[in-house]
């Protein structure tokens, strides 16, 4: 066993309804167990693919609020996920995490609205919302990204950036140098690029590592930087 606080995640399908829509989704309803093997995990995928349905069921069955938040966060504007949390079934390790916050793109505005609601004079507001999407987005990562902590990600690239993606980078790395775990949703090629990171692609209908190199982020990133011209050229003139 690693010093990991998730180890893997297994799925009891016998608690998934037989009509339910998460058998619809290959790289899911194939899937059994998923093991962590690094303090970085990311979930990378085209659209639709599975990934942040299964990021947000982990995040339910760790406690955290579907929307978002710390685990000290309680509300809900609108239950939209899945049967998958009540399925899951967390393998931890032999720590526990001393914080941690699930950071959803979709369901920032409630969070930050929900922040300011819980505001005291001990745990002042940050202000959200009088911040642009992107400083709020960094701002909420250099507030809650601590040592020893479980942080869940999705899409946190959204709002920020490219500079503002190398310093959500470098506070991501050096996080998890410092016994924290991540689990994180992308489709940045920069933030694929932390090193020693383990890398899921949720595509050709299973879940499986692979190689930064592979990732659809990397290669169409890089097949435009190299040519973008011709590529233009067929695309818009097609």
């Amino acid at each position: 066993m690693n010093s990991l606080f998730l180890q893997n995640i297994s799925i009891d399908w016998s608690k998934i309804q037989k009509y339910s829509y998460l058998r619809t989704i290959e790289s899911i309803r194939n899937l059994d167990r998923l093991d962590f093997t690094a303090p970085i995990t990311f979930f990378v995928g085209e659209n639709g693919s599975g990934k942040s349905t299964m990021l947000e069921a982990i995040a339910i069955a760790a406690g955290f609020n579907p929307e978002g938040g710390t685990k000290n966060y309680r509300f809900s504007t609108h239950d939209s996920h899945s049967e998958l949390c009540d399925a899951i079934r967390l393998t931890k390790g032999y720590q526990k995490p001393g914080w941690g916050y699930f950071l959803r793109a979709e369901s920032f505005y409630n969070v930050a609205t929900k922040e300011e609601e819980y505001a005291d004079i001990e745990h002042p507001s940050q202000k959200l919302h009088e911040k642009s999407h992107g400083e709020s987005f960094l701002a909420i990562a250099q507030r809650h990204l601590k040592p020893n902590g479980l942080y869940l990600l999705d899409e946190p690239e959204a709002a920020l950036s490219p500079q503002r993606q190398l310093t959500l980078l470098v506070e991501i790395y050096e996080c998890a140098r410092q016994e924290s775990q991540f689990i994180i949703v992308t489709h940045s090629p920069i933030l694929l690029g932390i090193p020693g990171a383990q890398i899921l692609t949720f595509d050709d209908g299973r879940v499986h590592p692979c190689e930064y190199e592979e990732t659809d982020s990397y290669q169409v990133t890089e097949m435009f930087m190299n040519n973008r011209e011709l590529l233009l050229k067929r695309l818009l003139e097609s």
